[in-house]
């Protein structure tokens, strides 16, 4: 069937029209299931893009590579909460690459994405293995430190980087009374995550990020965010 295979939807459709052709219907509904295949077609010449995302998520992969925007965070979720239904038993590997909800200094999303991953890590009853492949900062660097201990790692040339969460309110000195108190809010939340993930008592963790740390692997392992690099794969 793959040799003759033109796009991931073409098998569903064979196989679905042909149980339609058998007539096999019961109640109304179609007696059959819709598969798709993540598939090359050709050589590179020739076909078309390879649906990565596919090919990851078949391997229990759920990938991070941008700021933690909605659309992002969207995604996450359902991924991770996709992939505990299909078994709640096997490892999920989180793969990190974001700076978390600022780039370049520009607050680009609210604190509560990171954190609506961040629960649904705990949710799910899967182990979450967690890497960094090149940078995690600030709320990416809390995701990294909460994954499945013994299996939290990074590559080598990654960089790590803890800091306070950043404000981005604008208005009247009223709306700017309420966006102080959620931000110290929010940067309490920052500290004991953190604290609990790293092993590092509240007060050292609130004093180490009131100015952002660096870090390359050696030191994130010093510190408690991660345990290992990884020189070779799991």
């Amino acid at each position: 069937i793959l040799k003759d295979l033109v796009s991931p939807i073409t098998i569903a459709d064979r196989i679905c029209g042909e149980g339609e052709r058998r007539g096999e219907r019961e109640r109304g509904d179609l007696a059959c299931k819709r598969l798709v295949i993540p598939s090359l077609i050709g050589d590179a010449a020739t076909q078309p893009p390879p649906d990565l995302p596919s090919f990851l998520f078949k391997e229990r992969i759920v990938y991070l590579g941008m700021t933690l925007v909605p659309s992002v965070t969207e995604l996450l979720v359902a991924e991770l909460l996709y992939l505990q239904f299909e078994d709640p038993q096997k490892p999920i590997y989180f793969y990190i690459n974001s700076t978390g909800t600022a780039k370049e200094g520009d607050k680009m999303a609210y604190d509560a994405e990171a954190f609506a991953i961040y629960d649904t890590m705990s949710y799910v009853k899967n182990p979450l293995y967690t890497v960094c492949v090149g940078t995690a900062w600030g709320e990416a660097a809390m995701l990294l430190a909460a994954g499945e201990k013994g299996h939290r790692a990074a590559l080598p040339s990654s960089t790590i980087m803890i800091k306070e969460p950043i404000a981005a309110k604008r208005g009247q000195a009223s709306d700017l009374d309420l966006a102080r108190l959620e931000l110290r809010e929010v940067r309490d939340e920052v500290v004991k995550t953190l604290s609990k993930h790293t092993e590092r008592t509240i007060q050292q963790i609130s004093e180490d990020i009131r100015r952002p740390i660096y870090m390359k692997p050696e030191r994130a392992i010093e510190f408690g965010i991660i345990d290992k690099v990884l020189e070779d794969s799991f």
